[in-house]
């Protein structure tokens, strides 16, 4: 596993604050003082000061065999 910032790019960074904002928006209380209200900007807020990591997990192919087809 890398240890890459998982919002290395925007649609990251997007992806991040939304499931984010979902947690709070369903109650999960902030991890800072904040001025804003919303729970988007709250989150980004968040992500911006480091207080929320997210661990982003390989995908696992399948490396069984192929199968042999008869001719």
């Amino acid at each position: 596993m890398s240890t890459e910032n998982p919002f290395h790019n925007k649609y990251s960074l997007v992806k991040g604050a939304a499931r984010r904002a979902r947690q709070l928006q369903s109650g999960a209380q902030p991890l800072m003082d904040t001025k804003s209200m919303k729970a988007c900007k709250v989150a980004q807020d968040e992500i911006r000061q480091g207080r929320v990591t997210f661990v982003v997990t390989p995908v696992v192919k399948d490396l069984s065999p192929l199968e042999q087809h008869e001719v």
